[in-house]
């Protein structure tokens, strides 16, 4: 099994500390692999595999598990014959009916160092922040970003050794879902395996976690933001173009359905920030994916939209690296992203390719900034180095590759 070092190196800072590991992530991110690697890693520190408790909820062999007393007293039942420290590992943990309270006593009740994995958002809201605030830490899974796309690529039997082009045409086309390296490397294959991870996340964490009915509706306002990445629009916008369509709707079922779509780490909402004016603006965002297979997948792949692709691509490495990005607005251009982490800020402009008639366009808002934080612009180009103004352009691929 590869171990994916960007999380257990966070994992590993929080083994045997009295917080309650989070991790969440979208269906089929890797987060059961983590688990995994997390109960070896155990085992490495030579804890008792008598003492580790692996559960995972897919599984009908728990079903009996699947409401938070029964939880509760299965836990207590083992820890009362077990003498020393249970490490509880809890799988898809969504799935028990009232966990938060199971979690919460088992805590307070006995000895245990706990990880729970979630695929929906909503695990950290409402009753858990209130049961738990200040007693867990969330370790956001994402699909594999480039790296470690190259250390997965090659391990299936059928998948061939290419170059790192290739592989980032590849990357670019199938996404970053660890499944497909397990799949005979056959481009129908590996689609249809994405559509019903699709399927998946639609029926177990969109529609029957919030009770959609009309799932027709759902998957028209899906393919409308898979059709529009990169572009900024609202959920009046949909509602708008989707009433052009003969559809009778409102703004809030729009906003509801954005929000479930949300919960189950399927999109990323990106809010515009005025530069200048330092605020947050509340009007025409964008929504990212968290994984393009699945978008080619569902609308298939077309070399027209590599731009807002690769956009896509770049604002997912942002988040894995720990910043919180939003869209910056310079007076009346755009700045594709300004990333925060601590004090520290990026700016970023991601373009296909530069040529004479479009660098103006792409650097003139990095260089109306007047503030000295880093400045980049990020393209496919790979014999341009261009330094203007101190605003660097570097190649996507390098940037992606970076330590």
């Amino acid at each position: 099994m590869i171990i994916r070092e960007r999380y257990m190196d966070n994992i590993r800072d929080f083994i045997d500390k009295p917080v309650i590991k989070v991790i969440t992530g979208m269906r089929r991110s890797g987060k059961s692999a983590l688990l995994e690697l997390t109960r070896q890693e155990l085992l490495g520190m030579g804890k008792d595999p008598d003492h580790i408790i692996y559960i995972n909820f897919e599984s009908l062999r728990y079903d009996h598990l699947k409401e938070y007393k029964a939880l509760y007293r299965n836990l207590i039942e083992l820890e009362e014959k077990i003498s020393g420290k249970l490490y509880i590992l809890l799988d898809e943990i969504q799935e028990v009916d009232g966990w938060q309270q199971a979690i919460n006593s088992l805590r307070v009740d006995i000895d245990c160092d706990i990880y729970v994995t979630g695929s929906n958002a909503r695990l950290l809201s409402g009753e858990l922040a209130t049961l738990l605030a200040g007693r867990y830490v969330e370790i956001r899974v994402y699909p594999l970003d480039f790296k470690e796309y190259l250390e997965f690529s090659g391990t299936n039997e059928g998948e061939a050794e290419l170059s790192i082009q290739e592989n980032f045409s590849n990357y670019v086309r199938f996404g970053g879902l660890p499944g497909i390296h397990q799949m005979t490397w056959e481009e129908s294959r590996i689609m249809q395996y994405l559509q019903d991870i699709y399927n998946s996340v639609l029926l177990k964490d969109v529609i029957a976690r919030n009770n959609i009915r009309d799932t027709a509706l759902l998957e028209s306002i899906i393919r409308y933001l898979m059709d529009n990445i990169g572009n900024t629009f609202s959920a009046k916008t949909i509602t708008d173009f989707l009433k052009s369509q003969g559809r009778k709707l409102s703004i809030e079922t729009v906003y509801n359905y954005l929000k479930a779509l949300e919960s189950a780490f399927l999109i990323h909402k990106v809010v515009r920030f005025d530069i200048k004016g330092k605020k947050i603006l509340e009007t025409q965002e964008k929504y990212y994916l968290s994984d393009l297979g699945i978008r080619h997948a569902v609308m298939g792949y077309q070399d027209n939209d590599i731009a807002g692709v690769l956009e896509n691509i770049v604002y997912q490495e942002l988040l894995r690296r720990g910043y919180t990005v939003t869209i910056g607005k310079q007076g009346v251009a755009e700045v594709d992203f300004v990333a925060d982490r601590l004090d520290e800020r990026l700016y970023v402009q991601v373009c296909y390719i530069l040529t004479p008639e479009n660098t103006n366009r792409e650097f003139a808002p990095l260089e109306a900034i007047t503030d000295n934080y880093e400045k980049v612009v990020l393209s496919m180009d790979t014999l341009l180095h261009i330094n203007r103004g101190g605003i660097r352009q570097k190649n996507i691929v390098d940037f992606l590759l970076e330590k």
